[in-house]
This record gives C-alpha cells, sequence and structure tokens, in this order.
C-alpha cells in the first residue's frame, strides 16, 4: 500500500481516487474538505512535507502561476510580490524529498521561470469533453497515458461567470484524471 499526499486539495478528487484503489490517501489544504475529515490534514502542506510519503500529487494555486493572470501582473507591484511568493512556494513542492510526485498546473509560468512540464494533458483524453490544458511536472513517474478520448471540445471552465468561489470551481481535478493517476501511479 502506497501513502500518499494530494497537496493543495480541498476537493478530494484525486484522494478518493488511491483510496479507491486500495491507498493510504491523504488530502492537504488550508480549506477544510469537501470530503471525508478523517483523510484531510486541514494546515499548510509544507508543515508536513517530511513526513513519511511514498507519492505526492501536488495542486498548488494557479492565481498567479498562470499566464491567464499576466495582464494582471504588469506594473502592479502587490501583484507581482503574490506571483513571486506563488513561485517560490511551486518550488518548495518541487525540490522536497518525496521520492515520487507530480506538480499540476495550467499552461503558466513555470515553463520559463523553472523548466517544461513533462507532459500536458486535457479533460477529453480521460472521459470529459472540455479543455483544459494542464502541465505535469513529474518526478520518478511515468507521463499518463490517456484512458478515454472522447468527442467535444468545450472550454467550460475558461468561460465560467465570476463569483465567489470561481477559483475553487475552477481548481476542481477531473475525476477521470484523477482516477488514472490513482491506476497508473499507485
Amino acid at each position: 500500500m502506497t501513502k500518499v499526499l494530494v497537496g493543495c486539495e480541498f476537493t478530494q478528487v484525486v484522494t478518493k481516487a488511491f483510496r479507491e484503489q486500495g491507498h493510504e490517501a491523504y488530502s492537504c489544504d488550508i480549506l477544510p474538505t469537501e470530503g471525508n475529515p478523517n483523510w484531510h490534514i486541514e494546515g499548510n502542506v509544507l508543515d508536513i512535507l517530511n513526513e513519511k510519503w511514498d507519492l505526492a500529487v501536488f495542486h498548488p494555486p494557479c492565481t498567479y502561476l498562470a499566464v491567464s493572470g499576466n495582464r494582471w501582473m504588469k506594473n502592479n507591484p502587490k501583484r507581482e510580490a503574490l506571483r513571486e511568493e506563488a513561485v517560490e512556494f511551486f518550488m518548495v513542492l518541487a525540490n522536497c524529498r518525496i521520492h515520487k510526485m507530480a506538480i499540476e498546473n495550467p499552461v503558466g509560468i513555470m515553463s520559463t521561470r523553472w523548466r517544461k512540464p513533462d507532459q500536458y494533458i486535457q479533460p477529453y483524453e480521460f472521459g470529459h469533453p472540455e479543455t483544459k490544458k494542464t502541465g505535469l511536472w513529474l518526478k520518478n513517474l511515468s507521463p499518463l497515458e490517456p484512458t478515454k478520448v472522447v468527442p467535444g471540445r468545450e472550454q467550460r471552465i475558461f468561460r465560467m461567470p465570476p463569483s465567489e468561489n470561481r477559483s475553487q470551481e475552477r481548481s476542481r481535478t477531473y475525476e477521470g484524471i484523477a482516477k488514472a493517476m490513482s491506476i497508473q501511479w499507485g
């Protein structure tokens, strides 16, 4: 049984997928979980990186990392400072000592600030008729193989209207991708 840390995940979509495959998986987020609190560590993921984990899947917040936010950064020192904090957080995750690891994030500045992702995936490759190009930076893991390529290329996430919880809704992992992670990496 693999002990899995799913960092920056309040939904437990990925955590549940790993648990369904028989792994000891826990989500960790500063937000309370929508799932089972017995499998959730509410707090800063950086505080538990040095515990014994066999595998980690990290979803660092993309607000200041995604290229879609570039227009809000220019000539805005406060947002530029927040971007630097986000880059630093990403790099702490990338450099942690967990042997097997994936960091997930949309197309963003880490491709130039650090390195290009090992692969890009799309929801439509895993059974969801939508687009949301997402990079995976991998450490001792194989690239995900598509499980069910489906037609349809709706941009539902991109077109979401403004709302109080828009960023949380946009950050949800698709169940098909979570299942592929748990089967292929677990």
